[in-house]
């Protein structure tokens, strides 16, 4: 489904990774745990197309994407949630929503289906859908952030610390909402610190300093 050959980046001439090599399967669950500074969310920046200067090999679907535009990974089915959630927070909890789902016929599900699917998923969203995302908890916004991203219909998710910094009732929320979307055949490749999703995923790995150290 995914995978990664060689992969390096720069902020400058700073190296940030080095040699990145990894592998998503279709429905897995792997999770790359590393210290602040690691290189994970940069490493996830990178297959989503918004990081830094990088070199090296990164294939969907059997076919490169290296040179693609950030839109077109999206549009071809990679969704990408950012550790600080990139909301539009002057618009409604229902305009960022609806803001991000596809148009055309080549959808496989209309927007109005995935809507009532996110609501099943998040229904802590459904009493909240007419507030601006700004007047949201932290993890209430963590929370938007999937769904938004999940409104496109991704095959692969990139999710950069989903369950970090929030209210454990809503860790608990989006833990299962993730581990419900893994049952249905999403895959997802997770950066995480803690071991919430870790202790569910088929494959660890370990980031240090940019580095690949190790895999479970």
């Amino acid at each position: 489904m995914l995978k990664v050959e060689g992969l390096n980046a720069w902020y400058g001439q700073a190296q940030a990774l080095f040699d990145v090599s990894l592998s998503v399967g279709e429905g897995e669950l792997v999770v790359i745990q590393g210290l602040n500074g690691a290189g994970k969310s940069t490493l996830l920046q990178s297959l989503i197309g918004i990081g830094p200067r990088a070199q090296g090999r990164i294939t969907w679907q059997n076919e490169p994407i290296q040179t693609w535009p950030a839109h077109r990974r999206a549009r071809a089915g990679l969704g990408f949630v950012a550790e600080d959630r990139r909301l539009f927070t002057g618009l409604s909890v229902k305009e960022n929503l609806w803001i991000a789902a596809p148009s055309g016929s080549s959808a496989q599900a209309s927007p109005a289906q995935r809507f009532e699917r996110v609501m099943a998923l998040f229904p802590q969203l459904q009493t909240m859908l007419h507030r601006p995302a700004s007047q949201m908890s932290g993890g209430e916004q963590q929370m938007l952030a999937l769904a938004r991203t999940l409104m496109t219909g991704p095959r692969l998710l990139l999710l950069d610390e989903p369950c970090e910094g929030i209210a454990p009732v809503l860790v608990a929320a989006m833990r299962d909402a993730l581990l419900q979307l893994a049952r249905e055949g999403v895959a997802m490749l997770v950066a995480e610190q803690n071991n919430i999703l870790a202790q569910h995923a088929q494959r660890v790995l370990v980031l240090t300093r940019g580095r690949m150290d190790s895999a479970a």
